[in-house]
């Protein structure tokens, strides 16, 4: 399993398109993917768990990968991230 603190950067924070490339990219990979805000855990594949979650800009989240595939997975989720979800804010 890896796991990994990764920053909301962006200024919108995890709204509604900012979630769906992340369960895109989270469904590509049959790794268990999962992510922690504070005490609570998501499956990352689903948009309205994401949602749910509230993580604004300055946001700390912990991503959990688990699988044959959870090196690829984790790195691809982290350069999204990074990316700031492709917003130019």
């Amino acid at each position: 399993m890896l796991e990994s603190t990764l920053q909301i950067t962006n200024v919108l924070g995890l709204h509604a398109r900012a979630a769906a490339k992340v369960v895109s990219v989270a469904s590509r990979y049959s790794a268990r993917i999962h992510i922690v805000k504070e005490e609570r855990l998501i499956d990352a594949k689903s948009i309205m768990a994401l949602l749910m979650l509230g993580a604004a800009c300055g946001t700390s989240l912990t991503v959990r990968v688990e699988g044959d595939d959870e090196q690829h997975a984790m790195e691809e989720l982290t350069d999204l991230f990074e990316r700031k979800f492709d917003e130019e804010q």
